[in-house]
């Protein structure tokens, strides 16, 4: 019997752009996921799986029931998934936990997978630069602002976030689109000054839009790249870790 792998993905961004497309996004992510069960052995989803996530204390965002009693199935049959959260669903709380099983990552951890060292995480606030949205977080963090906004009636608070989430993206443009060299990819820069540090042999994110496997000194930076354009993931058999697409 073969090896089972364990298989990375991340930003799915559910919800974005509309309903509608969100949805066949969603029974997409549905279709990979029955296709991938048999052989799965760890599911490491790193990070804004949804556009906007937040937990108020008696509501949750609507929808996605699909994908989440996809993972919910994982979790019965005794297969580990663990979600970092991203820029977009950093407020995923405890809900996610309880309910369903998965373990939460709020940073990168170093782990060891099939005894490879692996430095896994999404990706945002990383590296040089982007101080702005490192002072962003850091309020976005903040459980008083947490706790502030989950003042707010959901009705509100879920659409203002919806469209700053849809603001924010506009306003990226298309640096996500293509490689910026070496020395302009902050990932690549995180991960070549850490790699001195502290060594390993992967480095996998998300965060960046953009599939990507690139070599760093010793090691290997991969990023997930997304599903709204290339609806690429990774998977890891103990020899090799692979970029794959998945097209139904």
């Amino acid at each position: 019997m073969a090896s089972k792998k364990i298989y990375f993905a991340s930003d799915f961004h559910l919800g974005a752009p509309n309903s509608s497309k969100s949805f066949l996004r969603e029974q997409k992510l549905c279709s990979w996921l029955d296709s991938i069960k048999n052989d799965c052995e760890q599911l490491f989803l790193l990070g804004d799986i949804f556009d906007f996530w937040f937990e108020y204390k008696y509501v949750i965002p609507k929808g996605y029931v699909r994908l989440l009693g996809r993972l919910a199935d994982f979790c019965d049959k005794g297969i580990p998934v663990y979600l970092f959260t991203g820029n977009h669903d950093m407020w995923a709380f405890d809900y996610l936990e309880k309910e369903i099983g998965i373990k939460i990552f709020r940073k990168p951890i170093d782990i060891t997978l099939k005894d490879t060292q692996f430095h896994i995480g999404h990706g945002d606030g990383l590296g040089p630069g982007d101080y702005k949205y490192k002072v962003l977080k850091k309020i976005f963090e903040n459980r008083i602002c947490q706790k502030l906004f989950g003042i707010i009636h959901p009705d509100i608070g879920i659409g203002l976030a919806d469209f700053l989430s849809k603001r924010s993206r506009a306003k990226s443009g298309h640096t996500d689109e293509v490689f910026l060299g070496e020395d302009k990819e902050w990932l690549i820069q995180y991960c070549k000054e850490r790699q001195m540090k502290n060594p390993v042999e992967y480095y996998v994110f998300g965060h960046r839009h953009l599939p990507i496997q690139h070599k760093i000194q010793t090691a290997v930076y991969l990023n997930l790249g997304d599903w709204i354009r290339y609806f690429t993931y990774a998977t890891f058999d103990g020899q090799e870790l692979e970029l794959k697409e998945y097209t139904l």
